[in-house]
């Protein structure tokens, strides 16, 4: 018999990506010359939801795209992808879309224009029958209406899922409502120093441990920085330790690396893996990622990520 795949749901913007790679990213008035521009499908709802897919699981992914041709498009490939149409919602506006320059090192600023992810309400999901009756795990981002994150862990917290939020971007402080149906936080490092009210970001263990000690003092009980090729710090019952990458990573554009990890975290959580094991495969994921340009180009496999996985190295520390 098959096994069954865990169902992950995961509610978030899509978004098209205007890719320009610079020599060096601008500084606050600072004007560069870049190369070619590109154009990529993103949004970290998109890129997390294709994420969970190719880790593995089975995935709802719930969006609003526009009416206009991006949109058309754009909904014919997610579900090309093996997503499932169920959750793809249309209204009368623009597709969402993304501004972002890359610089020589991978690195990159991003902004963007919400447009029909600003009417992903509550409202509008209601319209659709069974829209949020998934079960195992429910994963979100900051992309969308509040509310409408609210409803679908409202809803997975009746359920018996486990509610991952993606705090990204940061956006002032959380509701305390949303943070006592999330399960587990997963925010970057300058986002959880933003909700941790640090001055800057955490650069030691000892700044970690603080940051994440900070966040579960807000009544979380699992937490997990993402520290781009420092690996994911976690915090989960009074145990903390780094997960290290691979040593020797080719990065190309780390664009999306955060939503493979988010991806892969949610499908390991669905197979109700150990935190710390969900964890390594979502780093193992993360930096599987950087080597191809685009948010979606990189997505691994389920197959290479646990291939890439042996690699990944725990450290322990030291908790007090």
């Amino acid at each position: 018999m098959e096994n069954k795949k865990p169902a992950v749901l995961v509610l978030g913007s899509s978004n098209i990506d205007i890719v320009v790679r610079v020599d060096k990213l601008p500084r606050a008035g600072e004007t560069v010359l870049g190369g070619e521009r590109r154009e990529y499908r993103g949004g970290k709802g998109a890129n997390q939801a294709l994420a969970s897919a190719r880790a593995g699981a089975e995935v709802r992914f719930v969006t609003m795209l526009g009416d206009d041709p991006g949109g058309d498009a754009y909904g014919l490939y997610l579900v090309e992808s093996g997503l499932s149409p169920d959750g793809i919602l249309r209204c009368k506006a623009s597709t969402g879309t993304a501004l972002i320059l890359v610089d020589g090192k991978g690195e990159n600023q991003i902004a963007v224009a919400r447009g029909a992810n600003a009417f992903l309400t509550p409202g509008r999901m209601r319209r659709r029958a069974g829209l949020l009756d998934f079960v195992d795990v429910v994963l979100a981002q900051l992309e969308v209406p509040f509310p409408s994150v609210m409803a679908a862990f409202e809803k997975g917290r009746r359920r018996g899922a486990c509610n991952v939020l993606n705090p990204a971007p940061a956006a002032g402080e959380l509701p305390d409502e949303l943070l006592r149906l999330t399960d587990v936080l997963a925010p970057n490092e300058t986002e959880a120093a933003h909700l941790a009210g640090l001055v800057k970001t955490p650069e030691t263990d000892e700044e970690f441990l603080r940051a994440a000690h900070a966040l579960r003092d807000m009544g979380l009980s699992r937490v997990v920085i993402t520290a781009g090729a420092k690996g994911a710090f976690l915090l989960d019952e009074e145990r903390a330790a780094w997960m290290r990458p691979p040593a020797g990573i080719q990065v190309v554009d780390t664009t999306g690396a955060g939503d493979a990890f988010c991806g892969a975290l949610a499908v390991k959580l669905a197979e109700c893996a150990p935190f710390q094991e969900a964890v390594r495969f979502a780093v193992s994921a993360g930096s599987c990622s950087v080597g191809k340009r685009g948010a979606q180009g990189g997505l691994p496999s389920r197959r290479r990520i646990l291939k890439n996985q042996r690699q990944v190295r725990r450290k322990q520390i030291r908790v007090g």
